[in-house]
Parts: structure tokens; sequence; C-alpha cells
């Protein structure tokens, strides 16, 4: 299968960086100096030669004034459409936008905190376990009843703070699915809601869990240096106790320092703030406080994802290649170990791994896997990579709307 690199023929990010570039009337130098890119680089991937790292991405995003999910062309619509999943945005949104609206007199009464607490561990559950769909649906009906029950629990006591804290979790679940769909102004929303209930859940991780997930939002061109600073605010107010849990969530805000200083090209301060999370990880070994998946594997998985972003994907191989997932890792975080490996495995000519892997992101959370902009990168390759598509390939490029 040829692939022609004519511009009749762009498609995907390097597509979209032609047009903004245009829009914005950069030449390749010009935005080659603004994105600390050279102009040969920026052709190359304008034209669908060369793959995008996610840092070069960033530089770009943040050159041309626009998120990387501008450039990654999220959300993917018409996917969507097919699963039925963008039916599932509307109630979500209508539910955060009604966040503090008092009920109506005919509603029925919040569950007791009992079955409420059910509920989000089954949202936690449905997370850890990249079920966007279900997780949509569940989700719009428990954040009503939820908002009815902090209004029920005006007065300071206990049982006000554990209300706050599953409100919070409900939150935090409505981030997840926009998030990883695509719908980012949604996250936002999301987001801001997670925040006003952490602050008064009584639970400072909480709080420090809302800026983790905020980070997420920032970890993009324009966005990088404040989201640094995010960060570094997260690690003061949340001091060490101690505690495994404080520590597996100052570990989670650490990994996000390792994602933004290499994404900003920082590699002195990315390899320090990774040995930083290194030593946490040895102390308290895999564990899943939170929903932050922190421990040895993830940080290794931070590891490789960043040597990837710098374009290291023979180092991001071998580092893959010496971890061995837990049994009882979580779907989510298994999904996203295969995804960069594939990346890595595709960008150093190991074709036929790079699709295994692929194949085995999708075997493990396959929502997360659809809707993955990296996946669509990495089948790109794989699409260039020969003159003809085996059918194998070209089922999952298919599946994966690429």
């Amino acid at each position: 299968m040829n692939m022609p690199e004519g511009p009749a023929q762009r498609t995907g990010v390097g597509a979209r960086i032609h047009e903004l570039r245009a829009l914005r009337g950069y030449t390749l130098i010009e935005l080659g100096r603004r994105s600390a890119v050279s102009p040969s680089m920026l052709s190359r991937i304008e034209r669908g030669s060369r793959v995008a790292s996610e840092q070069l991405v960033s530089s770009v995003a943040r050159a041309l004034s626009v998120s990387v999910t501008v450039l990654h062309g999220q959300p993917y619509i018409e996917q969507l459409r097919q699963d039925q999943l963008d039916r599932l945005i509307a109630p979500l949104s209508i539910a955060l936008d009604d966040w503090d609206i008092p009920p109506d007199e005919e509603d029925p009464q919040p569950r007791p905190i009992a079955d409420l607490q059910g509920e989000i561990a089954r949202v936690q559950k449905l997370r850890t376990d990249a079920a966007y769909g279900e997780l949509a649906e569940l989700l719009p009906g428990l954040l009503g009843e939820l908002s009815h029950a902090t209004q029920l629990h005006s007065s300071p006591s206990r049982a006000r703070e554990q209300i706050f804290w599953l409100q919070t979790e409900a939150a935090l679940g409505a981030f997840s699915v926009a998030y990883k769909l695509g719908y980012m102004d949604l996250a936002r929303l999301s987001l801001a809601r997670m925040a006003a209930a952490a602050g008064q859940s009584g639970d400072p991780r909480q709080v420090a869990a809302e800026r983790v997930k905020r980070v997420m939002l920032l970890a993009e061109g324009p966005a990088l240096d404040r989201g640094i600073r995010l960060v570094r605010q997260g690690l003061r107010d949340l001091e060490p106790d101690g505690t495994e849990k404080t520590h597996a969530v100052r570990g989670g805000l650490i990994l996000k320092g390792v994602q933004l200083h290499g994404l900003r090209g920082d590699r002195q301060e990315m390899e320090a703030w990774l040995e930083e999370a290194r030593g946490i990880a040895r102390d308290i070994g895999e564990t899943n406080h939170y929903c932050f998946v922190f421990g040895p594997t993830n940080v290794e998985q931070h590891a490789i994802e960043a040597a990837g972003d710098r374009d290291e994907h023979g180092l991001a191989v071998e580092l893959s290649n010496a971890v061995r997932l837990p049994t009882d890792y979580p779907a989510a975080r298994a999904g996203v170990y295969w995804i960069d490996t594939a990346r890595s495995q595709a960008l150093t000519a190991r074709y036929e791994e790079a699709l295994a892997s692929l194949e085995s992101a999708r075997r493990v959370s396959p929502q997360q896997t659809r809707y993955h902009p990296t996946v669509r990168s990495t089948v790109g390759v794989l699409l260039r990579a020969r003159p003809s598509v085996s059918d194998r390939l070209r089922a999952f490029a298919q599946w994966g709307g690429v």
C-alpha cells in the first residue's frame, strides 16, 4: 500500500500542523524557530513521512498557541457515533452544569451513605477497567443524587465530609470519561467540580488528586510551565505524613513532574524527578490508593513514555522489555504500557512486535485503545512501513478508525 506524500494526501497531526501554520502565516523556518524544531523535521512531519513525538507535538502546539488535542484531532466524533458514546456526553454535561441546583420537591431522597459508597466503589472499578461507556451511563444520575445529598448536609459533620468525598470521586469519574474521549472542555468542568468538592471533603489527598489530574490538561505546549508550577505547589501542600496513601499520591504528582519536564526537554530535571519517584516506589511497593496506580511498575512505565517522547525509542524498548506487569495490574495502566511499547517498537522497525503490542492493548482496555491518539500515529507508522498491508493490520486499523 503506497502512501503518497503530496499536499492532498496529508492526514493526521502533520496535516493539522500544516493547516495551522498556514493560518498563522508562519513559514517552516519561522515555526521551527518558535518551536525549536528543525524546518526539515517539520516538513517531514507535515508530509506524513515522519511521526511526531509527544515532546515535539507539545513544542509545536505551544508555538502555534493551540492545545495538543487540537493537533491530534480529538474528539473522534465519527467513532464516538459508531460506538454510540456521543449520546452519553450531553447527560454528563447537564449533570455537571446542575451541580449545585436545589432538587425539586418530588425528587426522591438520596440513598444512605453506605449505599452511595458502594456506587463510588463501582465508579472506581470502571475507571480502573477503562470501561468509559458504562461509567458514562452511571454517572449522571449518581452526580445528581450526590448533589442532593450535599445540600441535605449543610452543617459541619463527618457525614458531610463523607458526602463531599464521594462527590469528589464522582467528578473524577466524569473527568476520566471526558478526558479519555477527547472532550477537553467537559474535562475542565469536571475538574472544577472536583476541586470544589475536594476542598469540603476533609481529605488533603483529594485536593492533591485534583491537581494531579489538572496537570494532565496542562501537559501540552502552551501550558507546560504552569503545569510544573502546579505540581510543585501540590507537593508543598501535601506534606509527607509517613502514610502509604500520602506517599502514593505524592508519587503521582512527582510522575507528572517527570512527564512535564520530559515534554519540555529538561532531561536533567526529568531524570532527577524520576529517581525520586523510584525511591518512593521501592519503599512502598505496588499500590492503588485513590486509583493512583503508583509503584515500581508505573514508575518504569513513565520512564518508557519519557524515552519515547525524547525519540529514544531503542531505550524505550529496552526499558519495556525489562517490565513484567503484575497479574492484577489495572487494565487502564496495562493498556498504556502496551500502547507506549508499540509506539517505540514501530519506530525501531519492530513492526510485527508493535502490532502484537497494539493487539494486547486492545485485549486489556479496548475503549482506551480505540480512542488513544498514540495508537493512531503508531498504526500510521505500520501502514507506511511496507508496500502491502496484511489482513491483520488492516483489520486493526479499521477497528481503530485509522
